[in-house]
């Protein structure tokens, strides 16, 4: 019984999350989804990353776009930067690991395109770097954080965009992070394919 209420205080704890989120983030993810619409629209794609968890939904939304949300359509341009393993161990081992996203962004990135940086911490030097390289290369960035956002804050310009979970844990702020994916992605499928039947 012991694991099963820590089972239920896990629910209830993400639960009480995601009512505090619902209380601050809607109307943040609307205004973000039509901003990626928009880039959609023009041609323009997405560039994805993230460390641990975070590389997870980094390649939980480039796959949603590549391959399908929850109707068949055409696919949409979206890559996760740390999918290659190859490119990001030969990055880190020849020059360091903060600059794995950073020649990826620099080879890949054209202006106006997006690069969605999901970080819990908002602290991670790689990720900081990446949103440095894109702001070179003329793209914007949408950071997906949690913790008040961390040192990231300060790296972000006017022209970006942040849906910050209002929690201090790591496991909560990730299972928001999937939800906001989710809202994010049917947003894009409503906006460019309609409705469902």
């Amino acid at each position: 019984m012991e694991f099963e209420q820590r089972v239920r205080d896990a629910f209830n704890a993400s639960i009480d999350t995601k009512a505090e989120a619902i209380d601050v983030l809607p109307a943040k993810i609307a205004i973000v989804g039509e901003q990626l619409v928009q880039a959609l629209i023009q041609g323009k794609k997405l560039l994805t990353c993230g460390n641990g968890g975070s590389a997870g939904d980094a390649q939980h939304l480039s796959s949603e776009l590549l391959n399908r949300y929850e109707r068949e359509r055409p696919p949409l341009p979206a890559i996760s930067l740390n999918s290659d393993v190859a490119t990001i161990t030969a990055i880190a081992n020849d020059y360091d690991y903060s600059q794995v996203y950073v020649k990826q962004i620099q080879a890949l990135g054209q202006p106006g395109d997006i690069l969605v940086v999901f970080t819990t911490s908002g602290n991670s030097k790689n990720i900081l770097s990446a949103v440095g390289a894109a702001h070179e290369k003329g793209l914007r960035v949408l950071a997906i954080t949690g913790k008040n956002g961390g040192e990231l804050r300060g790296y972000l310009s006017s022209d970006d965009l942040e849906l910050c979970v209002p929690s201090s844990v790591t496991a909560r702020i990730q299972e928001v992070h999937l939800l906001i994916i989710h809202s994010l992605c049917d947003i894009i499928d409503h906006a460019l394919f309609g409705h469902i039947s």
